[in-house]
C-alpha cells in the first residue's frame, strides 16, 4: 500500500513558523529580544521532536506538543507559536486519528477542546466579547480527528479488500487440487469399505460353497445391494449437493467429536462457537480430531479443553491436556505413523492458518491453531475497561489543570462579568452541529433537517452574544458543517440531491443576510441577499460534486475488486469443474460399467461371475486412483459449469470468508434442458459473487415449467451492472426477473421451450 511520505511535515511547519515569527517581524524592522528568541527555540525543538516520533508514540505526541506550545506562548509575543500551536496540534491530532482507536481520538480532542475552553475561561472568564478562536480551534481539531478516522477506515477497508483477493487467489489455486484430493479420499473410501467387503465375502462364500451352501445367497444378496450402494455413492462424489441444510453445523460435528472421544473414557471440556461451513471449518475439525486422538493415544485420562473461538478476524482454536494420570497406560503409543503433524499444519495452511504445538508447564500438551475469521479485517485486541478508566481519569486530571491556580490562590479583584461571551454559544453550536453529522449515515434526512435548524441559530447567538467580529465568519463556519454532510453524505438520485442543495441554499442565504442586515450595512437589502444566496451556492455546490466525485470513485475500487474477485471465482470453478469432469469420466467408462455387470451377475445367481466383476470393479477403482493425482491434460473442450457445480461454488465463495447457503429442493430435476443448466448458473454466480458481508440464500425450485431461482442477502443485485448481466441471460430463454424486498431477486427460466429447442434441434 503506497502511503505519502510525511517525515518532513515537522520541518515544514518550522520553516513556516519561522516565515510568521520572527521573519515577518524583522521584515518590518522590529528585533525580537534575545530572550525570546531562546524561549521560541526551545519550545520550537521540543515539538518538532515529539512530532518526529508521533506515529510510535502518538497520544504522548499529542501532549508533549499542545503543551510546548502552550507553556511557549506565554512568554513570547503573538504570533510566536500560531503555526506550531495549530497546524502542529492538527497533525497530531490527525495522527492520533489514523494510529488509534476511535474511543481514544475522541477523547483526545474532546480532553484538549476542554483544557483549552476552561485555560481561557480562567484567564478571561465567560464574557470575553469575541471568544471565537475558540470555536475555531476546535473546528480545526474536529476535521483533523475527523480526517484521520476518515483515512484509518479507508485504510482498514483497503487492507481488507486486498486479503480476500489473497484469500480468493489462494483459493482459486486450491480449488482444483482440493476438489481432486476430496475424490481421491471418497473413491478411496468406496473401493475401501464396499467394493473390497465384496470380494472378501464372495470369496469367503466361494471357498465355504461346499461345507455351507447357504453362504452363496446371502453373499449374491450383500453383493446386488452394495453394488447399488455403490452406484449411488459414486453419484454423489460426481455431484455433491450445495446445500448444508440437511447435514449437522459444523458445531454439531465438533461437539459429536467430542462426545465420541468422551465415550472412549477421556475427560474433555468444550466451549465451542458456531463455525460457518467451508474451509475454516474443515480445517478446525481435522485440526481437533488429530489433537484428540493423541490425546487418547499418548496420554488417555488425561484432563482435555477444547476452546474453538469464531471473531471478526481469525478464529482460534486450542486443543490443551494436562498431563496423563498416575498409572495411566498408553496402550496406542506406538499406533501412529509420525504424519500427524504434517498433517496438522497442511491443514491450517490450506485454511490460510497457522497451527502450533508444544508442552506445557504442567507436563501437559497443547496445540493452537489460528485460522481466518468471519471478515478479512485485521482487528485488534479490545481494551478492558480498566484501560479504558485509566485513559478516562487521565484525561480529566489534564483537563481540570487549569483549574487548579483558581483553586489554590484566592483571587480578591477578579470580576468575569454579567453577560456570557457569544464565543461560548458558537462553542455549543459548533458541538451540535459536530455530533449531528455522527448520525448522518443512519438518518441522513434528519441529520440535515437538525444541520439547518442549528444554521438558523448562529445569527441569534451572534445577537445575544454582542458579538463584534467579523459578521460573515460564524456564518460560514455553520456552512462548513453543512457542506461537510453535503460531502460525506451517500449520493442519492438527482432530484434528491438537488432539493437538498436548494434548502441548503435558501437557509444559509437566510442566515447570512440576516446576519449582516442586523449588524447593519450601507449595501441595498437585495444586494446583501443576492450575494450571500450566490456565495452560499457556490459553496454548497462545491461540496456536492466533491461528494458525487468521492463517491464514484469509491464505486469504481469497488466494481474494480468485485470485477477480479469474481474473474478468480469463476476460473477456480472452472478449473476445478474440469478436473472433476475429468475423473468422472473416468468413472463412467471403467467403474461404473464393472459394477453393473457385478450387480447384473450377481442378481442372475452366478457367484463365480460375481466375484470376477467385483475384482475387476476393485481394480479398475484401484487404477483410476493412482491416476487421480496425476493433473491429466484434460479434454480438448473445456466444458462449461452447469448447476452440478454449485457445491464448488458454495465452498469457494466460503473459503473467502463470505456465509453462503445454497438449498435445491427435490423437485429440482437432475438433468435439466442444457441452455437452462447453464444459464441457471451463471446467474447464481452472478448473484453470489455481487454479494457483500451479509449473509447470501440462494434457492432453487422448480415445477412442470419453469425453473425459479431466489436470491436473498445481496443488495448490490439492484445494481445497473449485475441487473444488466442477469437480464441479458434470463430474456434470451424467455424467462423473466423481479425483485423484491432489498437485497432479494428472482429469476424464472422456463423448462418446457427449452426442451423443444433442444429436441429440435437433435
Amino acid at each position: 500500500m503506497k502511503r505519502t511520505d510525511d517525515r518532513l511535515a515537522p520541518v515544514l511547519l518550522l520553516c513556516a513558523q519561522i516565515l510568521v515569527w520572527p521573519g515577518a517581524p524583522l521584515v518590518r524592522g522590529a528585533v525580537p529580544p534575545a530572550s525570546a528568541f531562546l524561549v521560541a527555540a526551545l519550545a520550537a525543538g521540543v515539538v518538532a521532536a515529539a512530532l518526529a516520533l508521533r506515529r510510535t508514540r502518538p497520544v504522548a505526541a499529542l501532549v508533549v506538543v499542545a503543551a510546548a506550545c502552550a507553556l511557549g506562548a506565554g512568554p513570547l509575543p503573538v504570533g510566536a507559536m500560531a503555526v506550531l500551536g495549530t497546524a502542529g496540534v492538527a497533525l497530531a491530532v490527525f495522527t492520533v486519528a489514523t494510529r488509534r482507536d476511535a474511543f481514544t481520538a475522541v477523547l483526545c480532542v474532546t480532553a484538549l477542546a476542554l483544557w483549552q475552553l476552561l485555560q481561557g475561561i480562567s484567564l478571561h472568564g465567560l464574557s470575553d466579547r469575541d471568544g471565537l478562536d475558540l470555536v475555531l480551534t476546535a473546528v480545526l481539531y474536529a476535521a483533523s480527528c475527523g480526517a484521520g478516522l476518515l483515512v484509518r477506515r479507508a485504510r482498514r477497508a483497503r487492507r481488507a479488500a486486498d486479503h480476500l483477493l489473497k484469500r480468493a487467489e489462494t483459493e482459486r489455486h486450491r480449488l482444483p487440487a482440493a476438489e481432486r484430493r476430496r475424490m481421491e479420499r471418497e473413491l478411496h473410501d468406496i473401493s475401501a469399505h464396499h467394493l473390497t467387503a465384496v470380494v472378501v465375502t464372495v470369496g469367503a462364500a466361494l471357498g465355504l460353497r461346499e461345507r455351507r451352501p447357504e453362504l452363496a445367497a446371502e453373499a449374491l444378496d450383500f453383493a446386488a445391494e452394495t453394488g447399488h450402494e455403490v452406484v449411488r455413492s459414486l453419484g454423489a462424489v460426481r455431484a455433491p449437493a450445495p446445500t448444508r441444510a440437511e447435514g449437522s453445523s459444523p458445531r454439531e460435528q465438533l461437539q459429536d467429536l467430542v462426545d465420541g472421544f468422551r465415550r472412549l473414557g477421556q475427560r474433555v471440556d468444550c466451549e465451542i462457537d458456531p463455525l460457518p461451513d467451508g474451509a475454516v471449518a474443515d480445517a478446525a475439525y481435522g485440526i481437533v480430531r488429530e489433537a484428540l486422538t493423541n490425546i487418547a493415544r499418548y496420554a488417555p485420562g488425561a484432563h482435555t479443553t477444547l476452546l474453538c473461538r469464531y471473531g471478526e478476524a481469525r478464529t482460534e482454536i486450542a486443543v490443551t491436556s494436562s498431563a496423563p494420570p498416575a498409572g495411566a497406560v498408553a496402550h496406542g503409543a506406538g499406533l501412529g505413523g509420525g504424519r500427524g503433524q504434517g498433517f496438522l499444519r497442511s491443514r491450517a495452511r490450506e485454511a490460510g492458518g497457522t497451527v502450533h504445538s508444544g508442552p506445557t508447564a504442567d507436563g501437559g500438551w497443547e496445540v493452537r491453531a489460528v485460522l481466518p475469521g468471519r471478515t478479512a479485517t485485521q482487528v485488534g485486541p479490545s481494551a478492558s475497561t480498566s484501560y479504558r478508566v485509566a485513559q478516562l481519569v487521565a484525561a480529566a486530571g489534564l483537563v481540570l489543570q487549569p483549574l487548579l491556580p483558581a483553586l489554590v490562590i484566592r483571587a480578591e479583584d477578579t470580576s468575569f462579568g454579567p453577560q456570557v461571551s457569544a464565543g461560548v454559544f458558537f462553542a455549543l453550536l459548533a458541538a451540535g452541529q459536530s455530533m449531528t453529522l455522527l448520525w448522518l449515515r443512519r438518518a441522513p434526512r434528519t441529520a440535515y433537517a437538525m444541520l439547518l435548524g442549528l444554521a438558523m441559530l448562529w445569527p441569534v447567538a451572534m445577537a445575544v452574544g454582542d458579538y463584534g467580529g467579523p459578521v460573515l465568519l460564524p456564518c460560514a463556519l455553520s456552512l462548513l458543517a453543512t457542506c461537510t454532510a453535503l460531502a460525506l453524505a451517500p449520493v442519492r438520485s438527482a432530484t434528491y440531491r438537488n432539493t437538498t442543495v436548494l434548502l441548503v441554499v435558501l437557509v444559509h442565504t437566510a442566515a447570512a443576510a440576516g446576519a449582516v442586515l442586523a449588524r447593519g450595512t450601507t449595501a441595498p437589502t437585495w444586494a446583501v441577499v443576492v450575494g450571500t444566496a450566490i456565495g452560499a451556492t457556490l459553496i454548497s455546490t462545491a461540496a456536492q460534486l466533491a461528494g458525487v466525485r468521492r463517491d464514484r470513485h469509491r464505486q469504481a475500487g469497488d466494481r474494480a475488486h468485485d470485477e477480479r474477485l469474481a474473474a478468480w471465482t469463476e476460473e477456480a470453478v472452472r478449473d476445478a469443474w474440469i478436473e472433476r469432469h475429468r475423473i468422472a469420466a473416468g468413472l463412467e467408462g471403467t467403474v461404473f460399467a464393472r459394477t453393473a455387470d457385478m450387480v447384473t451377475e450377481a442378481e442372475a445367481g452366478r457367484l463365480d461371475a460375481t466375484a470376477a466383476r467385483a475384482r475387476e470393479a476393485l481394480a479398475a477403482m484401484r487404477a483410476l486412483l493412482d491416476t487421480v493425482p496425476q493433473d491429466g491434460a484434460g479434454p480438448e473442450l473445456r466444458p462449461q459449469p452447469t448447476l452440478q457445480a454449485l457445491d464448488l461454488l458454495a465452498h469457494h465463495l466460503r473459503a473467502t470468508g463470505r456465509d453462503i447457503d445454497i438449498r435445491l429442493t427435490d423437485r429440482v430435476p437432475r438433468h435439466l434442458p442444457t441452455a437452462v443448466d447453464l444459464a441457471a448458473y451463471h446467474a447464481a454466480e452472478t448473484l453470489l459473487a455481487a454479494g457483500g458481508e451479509e449473509p447470501a440464500l440462494l434457492e432453487l425450485d422448480a415445477d412442470t415449467d419453469t425453473l425459479t431461482l431466489t436470491a436473498t442477502g445481496i443488495p448490490r443485485a439492484a445494481g445497473t451492472a449485475v441487473r444488466e448481466r442477469l437480464t441479458t441471460r434470463v430474456t434470451a430463454l424467455g424467462g423473466t426477473l423481479t425483485t423484491g424486498p432489498p437485497g432479494t431477486v428472482r429469476l424464472r427460466l422456463p423448462l418446457t421451450t427449452a426442451r423443444k429447442n433442444e429436441e429440435g434441434q437433435r
